[in-house]
């Protein structure tokens, strides 16, 4: 794990009392990720599965589908990474430092991925922004088609048992997700994002300053282990359902989207477009179902 908090004096009030005492910070931190040694994005994360970050975003983007389209992921100017190879650089998680801890040193805030020889490379001027964000100010048509067209794995068609959920195991999730947030624990500012089985088992969770961000973490890591399509789990997340959000579930085949708060107008959209199962302000054994409602076993 790279560095993910830091210790800061704060002056603390309290029915009236003043005192000074170190508070834990969530780290947050940019981090550019290029392809093929072109610059393409920059997210400001907490440091930490860097690797898999870059890898996400790029299968939101259309660009990856698995490890075997990597030939290298490395930070900038080949800075070391701890521990072994992935793809022939550094950790697959990406973790910062040698030493584990996240210098802070800007070489481990560039992470290039160089795809393997054959696979296309993208004219990263031309295709950047077309339906990435919620905020890039293109219009909704654009948008839905974009990821339409480009996802590898249309949830319609996506291989693997069709995914049933029981409204029971939805009620369980909020409570099983937040007993996962470790580092929230600590600081209470982080996001975060898990893949449940459809019993309900936690496959993978994934923290960041950045709920798009932990999703990308957490879709990078499947990508990087060939795990692609996660055709038979649910994606859980804190806050709300953007546009983006859905758009990256779309792109990874992930068949239903939970979210403890409200979904936007965009991503419900989208959820219909694309025949994703989309639940919002999923709290106890309340929901709103804005798309998919075939998939859910309903009281």
């Amino acid at each position: 794990m790279g560095r993910v908090t830091e210790r800061r004096r704060v002056v603390r009030v309290r029915d009236g009392a003043v005192s000074e005492r170190p508070d834990t910070l969530v780290v947050e931190e940019p981090l550019e990720i290029r392809l093929n040694g072109r610059p393409l994005a920059v997210t400001m994360r907490t440091p930490g599965d860097d690797f898999a970050l870059a890898a996400g975003f790029l299968v939101s983007e259309g660009v990856l589908g698995s490890a075997r389209e990597v030939d290298r992921i490395a930070y900038c100017g080949g800075a070391p990474a701890p521990g072994g190879s992935a793809n022939g650089s550094g950790t697959p998680d990406g973790t910062g430092a040698p030493d584990g801890t996240g210098s802070g040193d800007d070489r481990f805030n560039v992470v290039d991925v160089v795809l393997a020889p054959g696979v296309p490379v993208p004219d990263v001027a031309l295709e950047r922004h077309v339906y990435t964000t919620s905020s890039c100010g293109v219009c909704g048509k654009t948008s839905l088609d974009a990821v339409r067209t480009t996802t590898r794995w249309p949830l319609a068609h996506t291989p693997g048992t069709p995914l049933r959920l029981d409204h029971a195991v939805l009620a369980s999730l909020p409570d099983r997700l937040r007993a996962a947030q470790r580092v929230f624990d600590r600081t209470g500012g982080l996001h975060a994002a898990a893949l449940f089985s459809a019993d309900g088992e936690p496959l993978d969770v994934r923290e960041d300053v950045g709920r798009h961000n932990a999703v990308d973490k957490l879709v990078g890591r499947a990508a990087l282990e060939n795990r692609l399509p996660l055709s038979t789990g649910l994606l859980m997340v804190s806050g709300r359902a953007s546009f983006e959000l859905v758009q990256k579930a779309v792109m990874a085949g992930i068949p239903a989207l939970a979210a403890v708060s409200a979904p936007s107008s965009l991503a419900v959209d989208l959820a219909e477009e694309a025949g994703l199962t989309l639940v919002g302000f999923l709290r106890g054994s309340s929901m709103n179902v804005y798309a998919g409602a075939d998939r859910l076993r309903l009281p």
